[in-house]
């Protein structure tokens, strides 16, 4: 006789996609709504299901707040999938793209590209934001293979933390020698959701696409390779093309949400610990609900930027780093 589940009856009824997806709906319609004049939740239903120009709040709605909202929920939901790629396939759980490097090296890309070379067209950036990304992961990977003990947690850790701060340095350097030229970069550079470009967004949004296709698609394979190399060699999977399949997916969504909000810090570390309380182990899981609570962790993150010390606006990425911060010293003490 088979014993009963212990999960929720709401789980084994298959309500949990529901209730994300409602909990995510209202955050969306939350996110809408705050600003520096609160309009009314049916006031924003009314704009998004009948929109009319005469009326300011349905602008205001529309042109304003709508595009962040939506540029939000694509640029966590980007960071906090490749996060979790890469703790799968590299078995570290203090992986993420800020701090193995990718974040600099994409932002470092850009800003030699616009600020330097003065080559500011939308559909140049995505590209150049995977370039850098790809240098410095592989200059984080050589470094720490190239550590006593290769490219073990700490030693990738490590190797991220310098080669984030030496390509910091450059960037602080190349601000000095031509400020004027930076200007339009500072406040990219601290991870902003103010004033979306919508070309880059919309240049973006394939990089995007093609990045959540690969991690969605490989899910079932680094769950088994999550347990181990040898073990997914004996489950019969190739180690080596999954393993460059999910480069290419981090890359892609690390460099889309650069191109489109700069650097924002620990999304990738926070919200794949958080889904794997509910989730479980599986990828096939993990992927669309990293994806659904990333969205919904920076639109909250968003608010908080926007209300904390209104009507000042912090940047978002700053936030996202205030809160990521002290996780990650936890997850190093209790891991390492």
């Amino acid at each position: 006789m088979t014993a009963p589940s212990t999960r929720p009856a709401w789980r084994r009824l298959g309500f949990a996609p529901l209730l994300g997806l409602a909990a995510f709906a209202l955050v969306f319609a939350c996110h809408v709504s705050v600003g520096a004049r609160t309009i009314p939740l049916p006031v924003v239903a009314e704009a998004l299901l009948s929109y009319d120009a005469s009326v300011f709040e349905h602008v205001v709605i529309v042109d304003l707040r709508l595009p962040r909202a939506l540029l939000a929920a694509m640029v966590g939901a980007a960071l906090a999938v490749s996060g979790a790629l890469m703790q799968g396939v590299t078995r570290n759980p203090l992986a993420d793209p800020g701090i193995l490097g990718l974040l600099i090296g994409a932002s470092f890309a850009v800003v030699l590209v616009v600020g330097v070379f003065d080559l500011a067209a939308p559909a140049l950036i995505p590209p150049v934001a995977a370039l850098g990304a790809v240098i410095a992961a592989m200059a984080v990977w050589g470094i720490a293979v190239a550590a006593p003990g290769g490219a073990m947690p700490l030693n990738l850790v490590l190797s991220g933390a310098a080669v984030t701060a030496f390509l910091a340095a450059l960037v602080i350097i190349a601000n000095l020698l031509d400020e004027q030229s930076f200007e339009q970069l500072r406040v990219w550079m601290t991870g902003s959701l103010a004033g979306a470009q919508g070309g880059v967004m919309l240049w973006a949004l394939p990089w995007l696409c093609s990045g959540f296709i690969v991690a969605l698609t490989i899910a079932r394979q680094v769950t088994a390779l999550a347990m181990g190399e040898e073990t997914a060699t004996g489950l019969g999977l190739n180690v080596g093309r999954v393993k460059a399949l999910a480069l290419f997916a981090v890359v892609a969504l690390t460099a889309a949400a650069v191109a489109m909000a700069g650097p924002m810090g620990f999304v990738g570390l926070v919200v794949p610990h958080v889904v794997r309380l509910f989730a479980g182990q599986d990828y096939r899981r993990i992927v669309p609900w990293s994806a659904l609570a990333g969205a919904g962790y920076l639109l909250v993150v968003d608010v908080a930027a926007r209300m904390v010390l209104a009507p000042v606006e912090i940047s978002t990425g700053l936030v996202t780093a205030l809160l990521g911060a002290p996780i990650f010293v936890w997850l190093v003490r209790a891991r390492l």
